[in-house]
């Protein structure tokens, strides 16, 4: 069982919260391209109202602990901690109300290289409560346009977490996945099942696209965001996506692992 306190703890720690990795100018870049409504930083959100760079800062500001001053310009953001605490809490809460109701859920990472664990670890536990964790479309393609231009990735699962891959299979001891912010995989995989009449999740945990993408159909999402991945946030203030957690996206995968047993815990689902 992992405390509070050490929770936060180790969230200073290892930069997860407190300073983190992520600088102040990627971070004000992305809001300026988010209030451009550009699709790469959109990642499958269209929001409801105009969002300036100004307001995306301000929410920022109050969903994370980043410097709310759009004079401050350089260096390295700052996420307050006990902004990621309360929100582990609500993503918690969520879970145990699925289980509950031994409900369907989908998850899906952008980031498999670092958060593969800390979703695996959650469809484990809600697979041994009774869930149903879902896995439609395993092996379809999805073309995604990425800085080298198009490219064909199937849609894979690990240990009942969807992630891409390029151009198809891995490579025994290669690399878990393909990184990316597109909402295309979870599109693909809600198409999918519903064309196969379902069922359909009733909850989507990830993080980039899987969770402003499924948010934006109408279905309920929770998932893990950055700084400089405003989407998510804004979904929340517009009522799309019900709980985003602020945090480095970015760090060892090992480090993630207290926040998946805290969650579990808090979720009453410990193993």
């Amino acid at each position: 069982m992992v405390s509070v306190g050490e929770l936060r703890e180790h969230l200073v720690a290892v930069r997860l919260a407190g300073t983190v990795a992520t600088s102040r100018e990627r971070s004000l870049r992305a809001y300026r391209l988010f209030a451009a409504r550009d699709p790469r930083v959109l990642i499958g959100l269209d929001p409801e109202r105009p969002w300036s760079a100004r307001d995306v800062i301000e929410l920022m500001a109050d969903r994370c602990g980043v410097s709310a001053d759009p004079l401050h310009t350089s260096g390295q953001d700052v996420i307050d901690p006990e902004r990621t605490l309360a929100a582990l809490d609500a993503f918690a809460e969520r879970l145990a109300a699925v289980v509950r109701r031994r409900g369907t859920v989908l998850l899906g990472t952008g980031h498999p290289h670092r958060l593969l664990g800390f979703y695996a670890a959650l469809a484990d536990a809600l697979s041994a409560a009774g869930c149903a964790v879902l896995t439609p479309a395993q092996g379809r393609c999805v073309d995604i346009l990425t800085q080298f231009g198009l490219r064909t990735h199937h849609l894979d699962y690990v240990r009942g977490v969807a992630l891409i891959r390029e151009g198809g299979a891995g490579r025994p001891g290669g690399a878990p996945g393909a990184h990316t912010h597109s909402p295309l995989p979870v599109r693909t995989a809600l198409a999918a099942a519903a064309d196969a009449g379902g069922p359909l999740p009733e909850l989507v945990v990830g993080d980039h696209g899987w969770v402003c993408g499924a948010g934006q159909l109408g279905f309920e999402a929770i998932g893990l965001a950055d700084t400089d991945d405003p989407a998510p946030f804004v979904g929340q203030a517009e009522g799309r996506v019900a709980v985003v957690v602020p945090l480095d996206d970015g760090v060892r995968g090992a480090h993630y692992r207290p926040l998946a047993r805290y969650v579990l815990n808090r979720a009453c689902l410990s193993q």
